[in-house]
């Protein structure tokens, strides 16, 4: 049935698609990981209750999206060996130490403290339990700095050495490696993409209260933190941008090339094509409508700068244009809306309206899934756009698969495709549920269930309890004891 598809456009498919639906939950939990320690720093500092009550709000949400963006990667570690195993093979002296080290650090900093995060808020000391939280923020943060490593060495390789066999090996210096060159922009741009989709959620969550209650306390504290967010995060974020552009121009221009739909160079000042339909057989942008010189203006700074084209690239060393094209333009579509929201909230505010402002209410809740699809335009630019390249210039993808099969890979991928959509529909169908019951005071927070027997006669257990349900205790232990019993 599968025989004549293409097993290695399969497997870049599968890898494609895991990963996408992958990141989608690290981008949610890295900027809620960081939310919920400045909430329970708040309560710490201010003793106001609201920050203690959406703290356990959002615990509970966090400990859902955490295990599923666990869940969904596990498998692509796999697929390196099935699928990829001829780079994993050249490339694993590389970066095989180095997604190491994402265990070693970030996973024991994240299992280490997660459980005391969850569960131990009435078990341990309130500053013992902050430095929990934040240990799990920490370990967030540093999971994004290893794998980002990783990914930008692949994008811009240095410090390596070429082995006999064709391997590549560490250098002189892992310094080299780890801070390659793409790589200090690429974290900030990732990490303040991963806080603006945890604001936009959380404002829309927020906003979406507001529309129910105006006067819901919580829901006005979470949609004010929000709007602060997004008005001070996403100029930052548009700045970062612009660095990683001009970076990206240096180090890889044909994807610039491609982002910019610049299929003929421009000797004197190049459009900004805001429109186009990108044509790889013709070479052209086809119904293009552009802004004259303003890409030579944003890449270098001079409206009359010349800008080469991909006609300078060789054919078989030009990425997509299409997919790289259109997904840059939603990125950016996305971000200057963000920005929007925030300046709309920054006048509400002066004029006292914050709060009853329905249409601002509805624009942030309509806004409240835009990180997600930014984040994913943003990876198809860096991944389509380093294509036909695994590593840029050192490793062709069509070089770096197994020997595969196309049945086998196309079966897997319909078994990734079915149980992927299924579990976490059904995991974001639950977080939706609690995002949709309000906030209020005296939140439980996360609460384990049955936990096993809490008292044994023999090997015969005893009943069980859920821990914080009094109700659910049985009879004999709710009743006051004697003395001496």
């Amino acid at each position: 049935m599968f025989e004549t598809f293409d097993a290695l456009l399969l497997a870049r498919i599968q890898f494609a698609f895991t990963v996408s639906f992958h990141f989608i939950f690290p981008a949610f939990s890295i900027g809620l990981a960081s939310y919920l320690a400045v909430l329970e720093g708040l309560w710490l500092k201010t003793g106001k209750p609201v920050y203690l009550d959406l703290f356990k709000y959002w615990l509970k949400i966090f400990a859902i999206a955490f295990a599923m963006g666990v869940v969904s990667g596990i498998v692509m570690s796999y697929q390196f060996g099935t699928n990829w195993s001829v780079f994993s093979d050249v490339a694993g002296p590389v970066i095989g130490p180095l997604m190491a080290y994402e265990v070693l650090t970030a996973f024991f900093l994240e299992a280490g403290f997660l459980g005391v995060m969850l569960f131990g808020m009435e078990k341990v000391g309130k500053k013992l339990h902050f430095f929990a939280t934040l240990m799990v923020a920490a370990g967030t943060f540093v999971s994004a700095f290893w794998i980002l490593s990783v990914n930008s060495w692949m994008q811009t390789p240095t410090g390596y050495e070429l082995a006999a066999n064709g391997q590549y090996l560490p250098g002189e210096s892992w310094v080299e490696i780890i801070f390659n060159p793409s790589f200090p922009y690429r974290l900030v741009h990732t990490v303040t993409a991963a806080y603006l989709t945890t604001a936009f959620v959380v404002g829309a969550v927020g906003a979406w209260h507001l529309l129910k209650d105006k006067a819901n306390l919580h829901a006005r504290k979470m949609f004010s933190m929000a709007m602060w967010m997004a008005a001070l995060v996403a100029p930052v974020q548009i700045f970062v941008g612009d660095l990683h552009g001009l970076n990206t121009m240096e180090h890889q221009p044909q994807k610039v090339m491609a982002m910019e739909g610049h299929y003929e160079s421009h000797p004197d000042g190049a459009p900004f094509y805001v429109f186009g339909i990108p044509n790889d057989e013709t070479q052209q942008l086809d119904w293009a409508l552009g802004i004259p010189k303003l890409s030579s203006f944003i890449l270098k700074h001079d409206f009359n700068a010349p800008l080469d084209g991909l006609d300078t690239i060789p054919d078989d060393e030009q990425p997509p244009v299409f997919p790289v094209f259109w997904a840059f333009r939603i990125m950016v579509a996305i971000g200057m809306a963000m920005l929007g929201i925030g300046l709309w909230s920054l006048f509400a505010r002066w004029r006292g309206k914050l709060y009853d402002w329905p249409l601002m209410h509805r624009a942030a809740l309509i806004m409240g899934p835009s990180g997600f699809v930014a984040v994913i335009a943003g990876w198809v630019t860096t991944e389509v756009g380093r294509q036909p390249y695994t590593i840029f210039g050192l490793l062709r993808t069509a070089d770096s698969a197994s020997p595969l099969d196309a049945p086998a890979v196309a079966a897997s991928l319909l078994a990734f495709v079915v149980v992927y959509f299924t579990v976490f529909s059904i995991g974001t169908w639950y977080l939706l549920r609690l995002m949709k019951a309000p906030p209020k005071a005296q939140e439980l927070g996360a609460k384990r269930g049955d936990t096993g027997p809490i008292r044994t006669a023999g090997i015969t257990p005893g009943p069980t309890q859920n821990p914080g349900e009094g109700d659910t205790l049985p009879q004999s232990l709710l009743l006051p004891k004697e003395d001496g019993q």
